[in-house]
């Protein structure tokens, strides 16, 4: 039973929220400790205010339970839609009485039996009674609700803090720092009023500070620069907080000369983290993605403050730690911005359940583009796609069921029911089996022995005790990218199952570059093996774990999970320990290669020195030749 892997006592960290109240004035200025406070709890008394300093399990423990106590308040209504029935039932049975009175006057032409006039008389009462139920329930449930909605609500408000308590000592570091390097800056701050969970707050200082050091010494030019670029001699650096679809977005920007791609371009082919011929190939977004890397630097000398290559690649890290991501913005001559997207750590959020093969799955409201219903004729087919237009855009369609590895069976029903998944870039309708309903749920951990689970972020129950699975939807969109990426997209009314390619030898490309990852893609389809390809670590170990496959072929530096720690994982598992690994790496470094070997990869080759017949040839002496 699904149920017996839940952790009900904990409470899932990066959940995102969408409705944060605002707390009055004298809330904001209750302190809660870190989580390594004592257990003792203390009362400070400052005039009339009073504040206590608890621990934070047993603030989560209790931001649990008014989770859960918000949910059960549900029942009531469920509760009170089986009396509504019950009444239903009740006024025909009172209809039947009738007409059986009815027939036997009619017959016999006598006054009805005192057994009939009882038993109509009973359930007149009855009636009533359930009538006189129902309004008490009502008055009950709505009281009920909108108590357990406003203990929610305050237990709430203590895991808030405003952004303003975690970002105090930014402008007086930002002004010594501009004085060190003789350069006039203007911090800007917005938004010091938004409410962050305490401990995302607490993370963020590092990377903040990293970010706004790097702004002022990368990003602000002399003033003497600044002057013959026509701009003030004063830079700004401005740092905001925000609310957006129940995530918390924090950006960083400088008005500086921005950061210029080619000059990337040219220091990853210096630095032989790449060849020219990829390189030139690469997009801006895949090459400032290298600014990123562990050592990578633009700089050619190094100071006390930058230079040495270290710093945006913790500032990732420690972004990835709270389940956010971090995405870069560059206009040359312009200014350059970082924009962090992080969860709201709550227990309780808004979702959609949807039938996919029979089973509930919820998609987190704030994750959803749109949902609709769209008739079959509506649908274009493109170069074996299927799309529809949604406000003028195309959207491509994708069956729920080939992205979870169910039955391939699709439903006939004349309408589609679509879940709309991505930004404004890449957008994906995910065609489910059918809408259920909106529910606030408790999000419960899985428990850890069951690893990361593909498309699967977390569970709850139902009011019922049914157990329902939470989707990770960054996942699902990686996993609808692999499956259009490798060709393998099925027809609405399709099996999902790829024929012609049984017989072929299997590979997994692993790497995050979409240039490098299509490359190698398309030469192994082209010599005969039939590839599947990840988008990182994480995704790749999820797939090798499902799949069975001859080879895998895997980059070093990827988010979530590098080539390296996935090559230990599939070695120590006893059902993948033969498989053999490729690592394809970016980096000719000697500490890399003992790294990948010793961890059991069975080759290691440098994309410096990569080459078409090069990756062939290994592959072939590897797992040998495909069959056609």
């Amino acid at each position: 039973m699904l149920s017996g892997w839940l952790s009900a006592d904990k409470v899932m960290s990066s959940t995102p929220f969408h409705s944060i109240p605002e707390p009055e004035a004298a809330e904001a200025q209750h302190t809660i400790p870190a989580a390594g406070a004592p257990s003792k709890i203390e009362v400070q008394n400052a005039g009339s205010a009073r504040s206590l300093r608890v621990t934070a399990d047993n603030l989560n423990r209790l931001l649990a339970l008014a989770g859960e106590s918000k949910v059960a308040s549900t029942w009531l209504d469920e509760f009170a839609q089986d009396l509504m029935r019950l009444k239903h039932h009740g006024r025909k049975v009172g209809q039947s009485v009738t007409a059986m009175r009815q027939t036997l006057d009619s017959r016999s032409q006598v006054i009805r039996t005192s057994q009939v006039a009882e038993l109509e008389q009973r359930t007149l009462e009855l009636n009533k009674i359930i009538q006189e139920q129902l309004e008490e329930l009502d008055l009950f449930d709505r009281r009920f609700l909108n108590l357990s909605a406003r203990l929610y609500d305050e237990v709430l408000d203590t895991r808030m803090r405003p952004f303003a308590d975690g970002i105090r000592e930014f402008p007086r570091m930002v002004r010594d720092l501009a004085r060190s390097l003789h350069k006039e800056v203007n911090l800007e701050l917005a938004g010091e009023t938004t409410q962050a969970d305490r401990e995302v707050l607490e993370k963020l200082e590092a990377p903040l500070t990293h970010l706004l050091r790097n702004a002022v010494d990368h990003g602000v030019e002399l003033p003497e620069e600044r002057r013959k670029s026509g701009k003030p001699p004063a830079g700004t650096v401005r740092l905001e907080a925000r609310h957006n679809a129940g995530m918390l977005m924090v950006t960083v920007s400088d008005d500086g000369p921005g950061i210029d791609a080619e000059t990337i371009r040219q220091t990853i082919v210096e630095k032989k983290l790449t060849t020219a011929e990829i390189a030139a190939k690469m997009t801006e977004a895949e090459l400032l993605e290298f600014l990123f890397l562990p050592g990578f630097t633009l700089r050619s000398h190094v100071t006390e403050i930058s230079g040495r290559g270290v710093g945006l690649d913790l500032v990732q890290s420690m972004v990835k730690d709270v389940g956010g991501r971090v995405r870069i913005s560059s206009h040359v001559g312009r200014g350059t911005s970082f924009h962090l997207e992080l969860p709201l750590t709550l227990s309780v959020i808004r979702t959609l359940l949807v039938d996919i093969a029979g089973e509930g799955y919820a998609f987190p409201l704030t994750r959803l583009t749109s949902v609709l219903k769209m008739s079959r004729e509506k649908i274009r087919a493109v170069q074996g796609r299927q799309y529809v237009d949604l406000d003028g855009e195309t959207i491509g369609l994708v069956p729920a069921r080939q992205v979870f590895d169910l039955d391939s069976e699709v439903s006939d029903s004349e309408a589609l029911s679509i879940v709309v998944l991505g930004d404004r870039t890449h957008r994906h309708g995910l065609v489910v089996d059918g809408f259920i309903s909106e529910r606030e749920l408790v999000v419960l951990p899985l428990d850890q022995r069951l690893g990361k689970l593909r498309n699967i972020s977390a569970a709850a129950l139902l009011p019922d005790r049914t157990p329902v699975l939470i989707v990770d939807v960054d996942d699902i969109l990686r996993s609808i990218e692999n499956i259009v990426s490798a060709g393998q997209l099925s027809n609405m009314r399709e099996s999902s199952t790829v024929s012609g390619k049984n017989n072929r030898k299997r590979v997994l490309v692993v790497d995050d570059s979409l240039t490098v990852r299509e490359l190698e893609r398309k030469l192994l389809d082209h010599r005969g093996y039939s590839v599947d390809v990840a988008i990182d670590g994480m995704d790749g170990w999820n797939a090798v774990r499902t799949g069975n496959y001859d080879l895998v072929i895997a980059d070093v530096d990827m988010p979530r999970m590098d080539g390296i720690e996935l090559v230990s994982l599939i070695k120590k598992d006893a059902r993948l320990s033969t498989t053999p690994v490729m690592i394809v790496s970016y980096k000719d470094r000697e500490e890399d290669r003992q790294r990948g070997l010793q961890a059991g990869a069975s080759y290691y080759l440098t994309k410096s020195s990569f080459h078409d017949e090069t990756l062939l040839e290994a592959v072939a002496d590897l797992i040998g030749e495909s069959e056609a």
